[in-house]
């Protein structure tokens, strides 16, 4: 009999050009070394648990029917239930998607959560669509991954041009699904609907103290520095408005919308 490669990894995992889902690899790789007797579960990392690829068909504002192709991906759920967000923006890859799903894994991990690692998207430039047309993409899509979502399986959240809205309207579509409300289905939602205080400013406070403890530990000095933040969303903009009374001067702001 020929040789037989023990962890031949499925083709759709193999990362042929540098993008997420390599990037992702590469560090895996990098620190396997390190890992001693704990590197018998590499190849767990290298693989997502689940990978579901939906249609995602509405009826837009002028009648036509228009589809949309959306992910959710849950790396590994060894821990607890996947955790991770879902974003909406037209350059939304499936290499992208399991590679923030396995980021989330080990984040997760990192600070001891009881969560797995997960990531979903829809290909769709929002600022493109009425209110109404993301409502309806936004239920479509939960229909479609309801199998594979839930309290005790996968909690999305928002995300790249996902909102508190966006959480109300999967965790209404996933409860009247099942029968039930259903408010663990999502974090992110609305405080009326039992999301928590200073969740859409955590992330940016996150990035705001990170960075100031980054700084020390590397012994630069903040006083009088400019920053430069790249985005100016939930995160961005958050950390901006932190820094800006603080001891650093007025932060340069980069944009994210490419044409």
């Amino acid at each position: 009999m020929t040789d037989r490669p023990t962890h031949a990894l499925p083709s759709y995992l193999n990362a042929d050009d540098v993008g997420p889902w390599g990037i992702y690899l590469e560090q895996v790789e990098r620190v396997t070394p390190y890992l001693g007797k704990l590197s018998r579960w590499v190849e767990t990392l290298k693989r997502p648990k689940r990978t579901l690829i939906v249609d995602v068909p509405i009826e837009l504002d002028n009648g036509t029917v228009a589809h949309f192709e959306g992910y959710r991906v849950q790396h590994n759920t060894s821990r607890g239930p996947g955790k991770g967000g879902v974003r909406y923006h037209q350059d939304v890859t499936l290499s992208e998607v399991m590679a923030l799903a396995a980021w989330m894994s080990i984040k997760s991990a990192a600070v001891n959560l009881p969560f797995g690692g997960a990531k979903g998207g829809i290909r769709i430039d929002p600022r493109n669509h009425s209110q109404a047309e993301l409502e309806r993409i936004t239920r479509r899509y939960t229909s479609e991954i309801g199998v594979i979502i839930g309290p005790n399986k996968d909690i999305p959240a928002p995300d790249v041009n996902t909102n508190a809205q966006t959480m109300a309207w999967m965790m209404d579509t996933y409860s009247m699904n099942v029968g039930g409300t259903s408010t663990g289905v999502v974090t992110g939602k609305p405080v009326s609907l039992g999301g928590s205080l200073g969740r859409v400013e955590a992330t940016g406070r996150g990035v705001y103290t990170v960075g100031c403890e980054a700084a020390r530990d590397a012994g630069i000095d903040l006083n009088g520095a400019r920053v430069i933040v790249q985005g100016f969303g939930n995160v961005g903009g958050t950390a901006a408005r932190l820094i800006t009374p603080a001891r650093y001067t007025t932060p340069t702001v980069w944009t994210y919308w490419p044409c």
